[in-house]
């Protein structure tokens, strides 16, 4: 592979942007926190991104270190991009990075692609102060689940929660925009009855009690 763009300054700053500052990069990051997943599911949840780029991102992630490719054991035939440790430690980046952007947000338009999914980390920041647990939200886009305070393994998936949730939320397109604008908290939601809380889980109590 040629060798890697460099900013060529000694700052950590730079040098993290060396690994993770090309387009797409962090957006795939965001998708394989989800867990193991094949190139044409990432090309599909990454509306825009060439084949030849995103086969080129995830070649630089491999070198890089913040990913791996394995093959699926039989009866399966394709393989799966996972994050290593060392790429699953940039989930408190990707926060952080879609917390700073909420402000840019605004109203969704017309050529905005989303996916249920997309708003799994907005939700995960304010379901973390709650505490810990497995969540399922439901949304008029799609279902996906929460691994809240989770220390390996994946942090969201999409789909139905694959065991018995200790919440579930149910919520419109306009309250979960708003929570993930940061207009509006997931407690302040639940207490105003634009959020319903299932289950008897700690979340779920922590919720509804809030």
């Amino acid at each position: 592979m040629p060798p890697r763009r460099s900013y060529d300054q000694y700052c950590s700053a730079a040098r993290a942007l060396d690994v993770v500052g090309d387009r797409w990069t962090l957006l795939i990051v965001r998708e394989l926190l989800a867990g193991p997943r094949r190139y044409t599911d990432l090309h599909a949840d990454l509306p825009g991104v060439s084949t030849d780029v995103l086969a080129s991102r995830l070649k630089d992630m491999e070198r890089d270190g913040l990913a791996t490719r394995r093959r699926l054991p039989p009866p399966g035939v394709a393989h799966v991009y996972e994050l290593s440790e060392r790429g699953r430690r940039l989930l408190p980046v990707v926060q952080a990075l879609g917390e700073w952007g909420a402000a840019e947000l605004g109203e969704r338009r017309p050529t905005d692609a989303v996916r249920a999914h997309w708003f799994a980390l907005p939700l995960l920041r304010d379901l973390e102060r709650e505490g810990r647990g497995l969540v399922e939200v439901g949304l008029q886009e799609g279902e996906f689940h929460v691994h809240v305070g989770a220390a390996e393994g994946p942090v969201y998936g999409d789909g139905p929660a694959p065991a018995a949730p200790d919440a579930r939320l149910t919520l419109d397109p306009a309250t979960c925009e708003a929570v993930g604008r940061g207009e509006l908290s997931l407690r302040e939601a639940t207490r105003t009855g634009r959020v319903e809380v299932t289950g008897e889980g700690t979340l779920a109590k922590a919720l509804r009690d809030g």
